[in-house]
């Protein structure tokens, strides 16, 4: 199938009505401001909150030159692009070449990484792409933890690779890719909080982010489960951990929030609303492809419910991007969620981990 002409919009304005209110209607108004790309499914660690790590979701691949132009063409006027899914960015040949495409075309490019080949040559080629956010997933302050929850003993080596990075954009004065160190939370790692603060303040890091957990309902994973979850559960000791973390944060001129736009202590409360899955806006606003092409809500989706068949919306190798953002099953995915019946893999946003 052709490619849509890169002057094209998604939304065809004529089928729709003005009156339209587009947070409750089940059709689109407008095209999507987010892409999420997985350019990879590899990944060369066994992370224990990882799904990828128990079962194969999709046949491994990296998401090829074709796939990508193909969808990022269709939306010309794309605000932010996120170039990561279930794998691991860093390993793919063409992740550059990638950025590159998008900066041209005035996008806000960021990913997320593991950091483990984050090499001198690959942070110059990352420095040159003039990629806006590098994200590092550490999740410890020490290696005996990071071997515990990411499966494999590379903690030095990151620390390593992370101090270098930032020790050239020093040297050279760059101040782009914004880098942040990311910790997921969990019972065991949310006392190492404040060294987690200290560690990314040593290697040069100003922002740091507890990372919510997410896991399956049934037949929860590794340390996906929900007995490590902190959500809505914090004892009084984590509280503390929590609150020395946030005091040595202020103290050292680094920024410390949480995945969702919010600070850590709103993300791991609960919400009052009696549906808060009804407050999300992203199949409004997201479109994330695998790198097979398979179409999914959000970056949430495979980490809250086994098979992706269960929520596939569409597939870019064999449709247009306009045919599937508005097509039967992206309507009835956005009819549901405004319902006391959402989707099987929201309907515990906002009740067992934060929306």
């Amino acid at each position: 199938m052709s490619v849509q002409p890169r002057a094209a919009s998604l939304v065809d304005p004529r089928r729709y009505h003005d009156t339209i209110d587009d947070a409750i209607a089940p059709m689109a108004t407008s095209d999507p401001v987010c892409l999420y790309l997985e350019t990879t499914n590899r990944c060369n660690l066994l992370c224990t909150t990882c799904p990828r790590t128990y079962a194969d979701l999709e046949p491994e691949a990296d998401m090829s030159w074709e796939l990508f132009t193909r969808i990022v063409d269709q939306v010309p006027n794309i605000a932010r692009v996120v170039l990561h899914g279930v794998g691991e960015p860093m390993l793919v040949k063409e992740l550059p070449r990638m950025v590159h495409y998008l900066k041209a075309r005035g996008a806000y490019v960021l990913f997320n990484t593991n950091g483990t080949v984050l090499t001198a040559k690959k942070g110059r080629e990352l420095c040159d792409t003039g990629l806006d956010e590098l994200r590092v997933s550490l999740d410890a302050a020490d290696a005996r933890t990071f071997l515990l929850v990411r499966g494999k003993d590379y903690f030095n080596r990151i620390v390593r690779n992370v101090r270098a990075f930032t020790d050239m954009q020093q040297r050279e004065k760059l101040t782009l890719p914004r880098v942040s160190l990311w910790l997921t939370g969990l019972k065991e790692t949310i006392a190492q909080l404040p060294d987690f603060v200290r560690i990314a303040h040593d290697v040069g890091v100003r922002e740091v982010y507890l990372q919510r957990l997410v896991y399956f309902d049934d037949h929860a994973i590794g340390m996906a489960r929900p007995d490590q979850a902190l959500f809505d559960r914090l004892t009084r000791d984590e509280q503390q951990h929590l609150d020395a973390a946030t005091a040595l944060a202020h103290s050292l001129g680094i920024a410390f929030n949480a995945s969702g736009a919010t600070e850590p202590g709103e993300s791991l409360a609960r919400r009052s609303d009696r549906s808060p899955w009804s407050l999300c806006r992203r199949p409004w606003a997201v479109m994330y492809f695998t790198a097979n092409g398979r179409a999914l809500p959000c970056c949430i989706a495979p980490f809250s419910q086994r098979g992706y068949e269960n929520y596939t919306l569409g597939d870019a190798t064999q449709a247009s991007l306009r045919e599937i953002w508005n097509g039967a099953a992206y309507q009835g995915f956005r009819a549901a969620l405004h319902s006391d019946a959402p989707p099987k893999s929201c309907a515990s946003c906002g009740l067992r981990w934060s929306l």
